[in-house]
């Protein structure tokens, strides 16, 4: 009797099968109170009929789980608009997710906070637009938000959650920097995110009313190295510095298909939340495939995965196992060429062109009624 001999080494020039995803990120709907002019979200966002029903998010979640998913963030918009918020944090946790919920707070009700928690939530990540009232009305458009926001996060470190405070920075609120680290520590949050604007969506289209001056950028720099030291022990600062006053660029989402993925409210299935803007992309959708077949043989996971596409001086640069290429939607949105090397790159050639857009718009003074806002409750 003959046995069958199976060769499973790997063929000559084939690629190496990408590691599991660590990371999820579902964006439950585009829904919002709040008309943040840097929000992320898409410029063309989805509706509410558009979006998957609780059934297909319960099936998404179990086939994360599965394919080796450890972390799941439920966002958006405002993630709490959906009516089955509860239901779906359950339904991860059982099986087996870590659930870390990002909210803007301003319309999470005591009895809801409660029910995520016995559903299974294990983390809540606020968004901060300011230190106090007249930034965060400025920034987001809603009269009262930072009182509901203080005392939103004054029940979730109540309640026992570990509490993060996510500060997106930009012109409007880069000076209030330092008071925004100290309500971190007021309001009893362990972690604070000082992320500055990353010029995508929303934040693309208003990039002359946000982008701040190096030298205030830096300045930042200097007082959360300060903070870090000072209250070591007390808070995690985790700090995201703008690409375009940068020297190389940062590692796209962890890198392209590599460690993580996120879900559209309609269902596609996307490397990182911005990559629609690479519209030559083929998106699979959660509808119609397994998130296993999205991962390891979509198209748009496939095209940028690794360093087969890359072109020069990426091909032959040193860091491109570091930062492959840094981020293809902002060499889109700069160069018109998703292939190019990340204008943040010291070593693009049209490095010096993103320097020159920083400086000419951080020294402009915008036009407050030119400025885009997403629409409250859009979609």
């Amino acid at each position: 009797m003959s046995e069958t001999l199976i060769d499973d080494r790997p063929k000559v020039g084939a690629k190496p099968k990408p590691q599991p995803p660590i990371g999820l990120l579902a964006e439950l709907t585009h829904r919002c109170p709040l008309r943040c002019t840097y929000c992320s979200n898409p410029v063309e966002l989805e509706g509410r009929s558009a979006e998957l029903d609780t059934e297909t998010w319960k099936r998404a979640f179990s086939q994360a789980a599965d394919l080796g998913v450890i972390h799941l963030h439920l966002s958006g918009g405002e993630p709490t608009a959906r009516k089955d918020i509860v239901e779906l944090t359950r339904h991860a946790a059982e099986v087996g997710l870590y659930t870390n919920l990002i909210t803007s707070g301003v319309g999470v009700k005591e009895s809801q906070l409660d029910a995520l928690f016995d559903a299974g939530c294990d983390h809540i990540q606020l968004s901060m637009q300011g230190a106090d009232e007249a930034i965060t009305v400025a920034v987001a458009g809603m009269k009262g938000a930072f009182e509901r926001k203080e005392a939103f996060a004054r029940q979730v470190v109540a309640r026992g959650f570990p509490l993060t405070l996510n500060s997106v920075i930009h012109r409007q609120n880069i000076d209030q920097v330092p008071l925004m680290i100290e309500k971190a520590v007021e309001f009893g949050a362990k972690r604070i995110e000082i992320a500055h604007t990353q010029y995508y969506g929303w934040a693309l289209k208003n990039r002359a009313h946000l982008m701040p001056t190096k030298a205030a950028v830096d300045r930042t720099i200097e007082q959360v190295e300060e903070a870090r030291e000072r209250l070591k022990g007390i808070l995690v600062i985790d700090a995201v510095f703008p690409d375009y006053y940068a020297k190389y660029p940062k590692l796209c989402n962890g890198g392209w298909g590599t460690r993580t993925l996120s879900i559209t409210p309609s269902g596609k299935v996307l490397p990182c939340h911005a990559a629609e803007t690479l519209d030559h992309l083929d998106f699979w959708s959660i509808r119609d495939h397994d998130l296993s077949d999205i991962w390891y043989d979509g198209p748009a996971f496939q095209a940028y995965r690794g360093t087969d596409w890359m072109q020069e001086p990426c091909r032959s640069c040193e860091r491109k196992h570091i930062d492959f290429g840094g981020c293809r939607c902002q060499a889109l949105a700069l160069t018109g060429d998703p292939n190019a090397t990340d204008p943040a790159c010291i070593k693009s050639p049209d490095h010096q062109m993103i320097g020159d857009l920083a400086r000419s718009e951080s020294a402009y003074t915008p036009d407050p009624t030119k400025v885009s806002y997403r629409l409250i409750g859009a979609a």
